[in-house]
């Protein structure tokens, strides 16, 4: 296929891995233009330049313009990273981006109402007009608006559809009725079938209303949000817009995250190697040294996570006796709410030899534990896809998960009968269901050589690379561009 005649895509996002991210959504903006190149499709991205962009790049100007925001007039100056697997663009202005962090401001909703115009704006500077944009979460939700309902008058624009990706329904940029002034909006939009949401305004749900097509990242996740438990009060809308709404699963880097090549681990390994298993105990033996923990056979749980109550952290926290009664050597990664973080420095202080809490992030670290510990801990409330499971998976730690959104897509339960199972699932969101599950791999790990050796190998023979979301992804952007 000449290039001229390839599906065009532009990915918008307030936040693309591996030059600046904050979880899931900057993972798979970063993942899927690549997987997106490898099926023929044209894909490019651009986000915020913020300065907390990660790693020295070498930037190349491309152009600057003026974009009119409600009573502003701020300039946008417009840089692609050069070497970056797909054209990759990022939009400066210091007066919105030159701050630390990505979110927390009280003008956040300026910031990506600005960097979401300039986005769409930058198309008149290039040689490029998608077919397709692919906007991402409430910060780039009003560009489905902008796009029908301001820029439809410039022939440029008009035959652009639009794809609005949920990635967390429950952040949905919940702003005062009196905001939709700044947005470059009037106050006709603040009506139950565009903006307004318990009389304040939802930029999630201007995204959902506009949008061409709308996608959940798993399949599970989709069917969810339509209830009252998982929809965040925007169940009735999402059951309105069901017609147009799709379950795409997220997909990992695995070239990144690949336990035969990753030179983050102690030892390499794969599923091809005869000897995986004495290789992972070989990883686990260097990690306990390196994080001060007895070397022994002792099962090795991790928890890598935001410490949040949406990743089921509540349950861990009562059923952490009992767990630590059962033996396990647990290993904690990550930050989050106080009372997560002081619960899991108190263990670690009081039997250093069984918990080992890390307070902190680290790509290098996380690695590490993921190649080392026997299972992994992921008991979430809800979870719109998930990729700790995925990236456990990957190096052979069997995720005990809870049935719920993207766990459901990923994650099998082990026993006799599924001996295909790649983990164990527990379903009610209560700590004897964390237990239970826990104890079954518990026994399976002491009990069953054999079965541990397989429930393993499941695991780690899993292919959740981009390749099959990829063609999913494309099919959906063929469809919309055959759209009037």
């Amino acid at each position: 296929m000449h290039k001229s005649d390839k599906l065009k895509v532009l990915i918008v996002a307030s936040e693309v891995g591996p030059y600046v991210k904050s979880g899931g959504l900057g993972d798979v903006t970063g993942s899927l233009p690549a997987a997106l190149a490898e099926v023929d499709v044209d894909a490019r991205v651009i986000f915020p330049r913020y300065r907390t962009i990660q790693g020295e790049h070498d930037y190349k100007y491309v152009d600057s313009f003026v974009v009119s925001l409600g009573w502003r007039n701020q300039s946008a100056s417009m840089f692609e990273i050069k070497g970056a697997p797909v054209p990759t663009y990022v939009v400066e202005n210091d007066f919105y981006f030159g701050r630390d962090g990505l979110y927390g401001y009280g003008d956040d909703h300026e910031r990506f109402a600005f960097f979401t115009k300039a986005a769409i704006e930058f198309l008149s500077c290039m040689e490029f007009t998608p077919d397709i944009i692919h906007f991402n979460d409430w910060q780039t939700a009003l560009g489905c608006v902008y796009l029908r309902d301001v820029y439809a008058r410039f022939i440029l624009f008009r035959n652009i559809k639009t794809l609005f990706t949920i990635h967390n329904l429950q952040y949905q940029g919940l702003y005062n009725r009196d905001q939709l002034g700044r947005l470059d909006l009037n106050d006709g939009y603040f009506v139950t079938d565009k903006f307004e949401f318990h009389s304040n305004i939802s930029l999630m749900k201007g995204g959902l209303v506009y949008a061409d097509a709308i996608s959940a990242v798993s399949p599970t996740y989709a069917l969810e949000i339509q209830t009252p438990t998982y929809g965040h009060s925007m169940d009735s809308t999402l059951r309105h817009f069901s017609h147009k709404l799709y379950g795409i699963l997220n997909g990992i880097d695995t070239k990144s995250y690949n336990p035969a090549t990753d030179p983050s681990l102690f030892v390499n390994y794969s599923v091809d190697d005869a000897d995986f298993l004495d290789k992972k105990r070989q990883n686990k033996a260097f990690l306990q040294e390196f994080l001060n923990l007895p070397q022994s056979d002792a099962p090795m749980v991790a928890i890598i996570s935001r410490l949040v109550d949406q990743k089921g952290l509540d349950l861990v926290a009562i059923v952490l006796e009992e767990l630590l009664y059962n033996g396990v050597q647990l290993v904690v990664l990550g930050t989050g709410d106080g009372r997560y973080e002081h619960l899991f420095k108190h263990y670690a202080q009081r039997v250093p030899n069984q918990v080992s809490a890390n307070i902190f992030f680290s790509d290098d670290l996380a690695r590490k534990i993921y190649a080392s510990a026997d299972m992994f801990l992921m008991p979430s409330m809800f979870e719109p896809c998930g990729l700790g499971q995925i990236i456990a998976m990957r190096y052979g730690t069997v995720p005990i998960v809870r049935h719920t959104g993207g766990l459901v897509d990923t994650v099998w339960h082990y026993g006799p009968d599924n001996p295909r199972g790649n983990g164990y699932v527990f379903n009610d969101y209560v700590a004897s269901g964390l237990m239970w599950a826990v104890k079954q791999a518990l026994h399976t790990f002491n009990n069953d050589k054999d079965g541990w050796a397989r429930v393993v190998e499941n695991a780690l023979s899993c292919d959740f690379s981009w390749k099959k979301s990829a063609r999913k992804y494309k099919e959906l952007y063929e469809k919309l561009k055959r759209l009037y």
